[in-house]
């Protein structure tokens, strides 16, 4: 096992920030575009090393690293440990250390901590949305917003913590008195993705924190950076050591995803990410019957009936369909638009996407950045070309943007789609909107309902009898009905079929990190004479 060592030697520290604060100056140049990154206003938020036991630590004997880098520019933004599994076991080991105490804390307690670290979050809004916008790439304003739906889930869930309620049940044996109580599940592993880098830690580690259970966080490759400095945050909160636990790898991700599915002390694996990764995950955890969530892969339909408002279905299917660029697991991936307004909605969608600005994030006026890295870009401009050979009509885009960098792709309008097409069948995760024509509304549940996943769904009709009739027959864990956004900390967010099981956020969201133990009183009797 290779010894980690806490990182408070000053010369370690400053020698780490001073490097990560000059790189905060740098002005780039990508294709036309010039990338000047922001300084932080605390450099020390910009953290390169893993957090366990409460420290940022460095490994005291050579170790690999991986390179974080500008989706804009592909520089480096910093190197990373690239942890193992024995790493892993000392996270989840410091994990199992502070749940022995922190289960027994009070739940207003808790709450306290939650709220503390919601408010530090918020204080340090503009440093964190920097960080995002460059490991991530999307725009600043974007990146703002998340931040803000971060702390929301940290304020949501410090109020639920001294409201995870019991019951008393009504016994059938005389003089029995039958209550449950419930409790914090132990030791969860949480796996998340890249896309929303501060949302969904807080999504997750929220109502673990809320329920009493500590948490091993398998940072994401691409941005881990944002989850660290959530890390520093939470320790500023006065959050207790070795209840937050973050494990950075790259190429050890499937031994380190093993370890935590595996270990015996991990009792909760909490993932977000592809429907293949989390078959597998579930297959690597039955062997100890670990309690899970999953939120995995999409295949969004987004329905156009004749009878709805054009304009709000156009600024919905904007939201919808080009939020971070199309990058998200519940954006609209199949646009299914009725006969009778079919070219009229595609004309009003590409003129609005034609007001789009694509570039740095970091630029006055983008509204638009880059694609994680230039795999998602060829997966993208697949889908585009495979449309194009069966009989698409590129209205607008359908090319890489490789002037501004290698990682940009023109958002793109697609008419003319069929049931045949890779995109029909596939999630995109880009800004391609693809238009498919029906006639029934039999015929396009239909088509919505062809898919073996069901995250999402979204529907547009001002017809009541019909919106109750689509919603109720969608094979979807939500369905946005007239709206195109339906993120919120106070909604439940699962899908069902191949896109998972459980429910993050809402009332439903502590549910997931707790376990109901029931408890039976005898002999109680009647009352004395």
């Amino acid at each position: 096992m290779q010894r980690l060592t806490s990182l408070v030697a000053p010369t370690l520290r400053s020698r780490a920030q001073l490097s990560l604060r000059r790189s905060t100056r740098v002005v780039l140049r990508a294709g036309i575009s010039t990338h000047t990154v922001p300084p932080l206003k605390d450099p020390s938020l910009l953290q390169p090393y893993p957090f366990i036991d409460n420290e940022f630590i460095i490994p005291t004997t050579p170790y690999q690293t991986f390179s974080v880098r500008d989706p804009v520019s592909g520089l480096k933004i910093a190197d990373v440990p690239d942890q193992t599994v024995d790493d892993a076991k000392i996270a989840i080991k410091a994990a199992a250390a502070a749940f022995k105490s922190f289960r027994a804390t009070a739940a207003r307690e808790r709450s306290n901590w939650l709220r503390r670290w919601n408010e530090l979050v918020l204080e340090n809004k503009g440093d964190l949305a920097t960080l995002i916008t460059w490991e991530n790439g999307k725009p600043l304003a974007d990146a703002s917003g998340e931040v803000s739906y971060a702390a929301s889930f940290l304020e949501w869930f410090a109020e639920e913590a001294p409201r995870i309620y019991g019951d008393t049940i009504p016994a059938s044996v005389k003089g029995n008195r039958v209550l449950t109580q419930r409790q914090p599940v132990g030791v969860c592993g949480l796996i998340t993705p890249w896309n929303f880098p501060a949302a969904m830690i807080t999504r997750k580690v929220g109502p673990a924190l809320a329920a009493g259970c500590t948490v091993v966080i398998k940072a994401p490759a691409e941005t881990p950076l944002t989850s660290l400095a959530l890390a520093e945050l939470a320790r500023r909160a006065g959050i207790p050591k070795g209840v937050i636990n973050v494990v950075t790898t790259m190429e050890n991700t499937p031994d380190v995803g093993k370890e935590l599915c595996t270990n015996p002390v991990v009792k909760k694996i909490s993932f977000t990410g592809s429907t293949a990764v989390g078959k597998l995950l579930m297959k690597q955890a039955s062997g100890t019957l670990k309690k899970l969530s999953f939120e995995l892969g999409g295949n969004a339909p987004f329905i156009v009936f004749d009878d709805a408002d054009l304009d709000t279905a156009v600024a919905g299917a904007v939201i919808s369909k080009f939020r971070s660029s199309g990058q998200t697991c519940v954006c609209a991936n199949r646009i299914f638009v009725q006969e009778g307004i079919y070219d009229k909605f595609a004309e009003k969608l590409a003129m609005k996407v034609k007001e789009f600005r694509v570039g740095s994030g970091y630029q006055e006026g983008t509204t638009h950045g880059p694609l994680i890295h230039e795999r998602a870009v060829e997966k993208v401009h697949g889908h585009v070309v495979n449309a194009r050979e069966a009989g698409a009509e590129v209205v607008l885009g359908g090319k890489k943007m490789e002037h501004l960098g290698m990682n940009f792709y023109e958002p793109t309008v697609l008419t003319g789609m069929s049931k045949e097409m890779l995109l029909y069948k596939e999630e995109t995760f880009g800004p391609v909107a693809a238009l498919f024509p029906f006639k029934t509304e039999k015929e396009v549940v239909e088509m919505a309902n062809d898919t073996e996943v069901g995250l999402a769904a979204y529907f547009f009709s001002k017809d009541y009898s019909r919106i109750w009739r689509v919603a109720e027959a969608l094979e979807v864990g939500m369905v946005g009905i007239n709206t195109g956004l339906i993120s919120d900390p106070a909604a439940p967010f699962g899908g069902v079929k191949q896109s998972g099981f459980g429910r993050e956020g809402s009332k439903y969201g502590v549910d997931e990190y707790t376990v109901v133990k029931m408890m039976t009183f005898g002999g109680i009797g009647d009352l004395q004479e």
